[in-house]
């Protein structure tokens, strides 16, 4: 098995690893950078609790290699709170009880963070359809999207406040 040398931007950060060339991006956070707050679900790139941001886009870490990640910025929940703040997403998931045993967690938020940048006034629809491949086994999805709408509206009110 090759290995190989790759730089990452993680949460801002820069790192120079070498990683064998069959390494999946999840291991390489998880296990060379000892960034744990994403979790492994499937394996199988289906569920989503692995999704982190690569260059401002979604991907599901579990099936995306390290090297195909060389050169890019990477976001995972660890880098979302900001000077001891949380994300206004983190923290909606918090109030509005977004979550229940939380393998899911990291993902639905990281998702729920991409989707906001994008469109800062979604719709359920666009909720819907945006968090489709982010699954959840315990809440029933009613407090997932609940809390990403008030994030939303707390996210205006800001803006709209500056």
């Amino acid at each position: 098995m090759a290995n190989k040398q790759i730089t990452l931007t993680v949460n801002g950060q820069r790192h120079e690893v070498e990683v064998p060339t069959t390494r999946t991006l999840i291991d390489c956070i998880r296990y060379d950078l000892g960034l744990t707050g994403s979790p492994e679900g499937c394996g199988v790139g289906v569920c989503g609790a692995c999704t982190m941001l690569l260059n401002g886009n979604m991907v599901s870490s579990c099936i995306y290699l390290a090297v195909q990640a060389d050169g890019a910025e990477i976001d995972t929940i660890e880098g979302l709170a900001k000077n001891g703040q949380l994300d206004p997403v983190q923290q909606a998931f918090i109030d509005y009880g977004g979550f229940q045993c939380g393998i899911c967690t990291p993902g639905q938020i990281m998702a729920a963070r991409s989707l906001l940048d994008r469109n800062p006034n979604p719709t359920v629809d666009d909720v819907k359809d945006w968090m489709m491949g982010n699954l959840c086994r315990c809440t029933g999805y009613y407090k997932i999207l609940e809390s990403i709408l008030k994030a939303a509206e707390a996210e205006s009110q800001t803006a709209g406040a500056r």
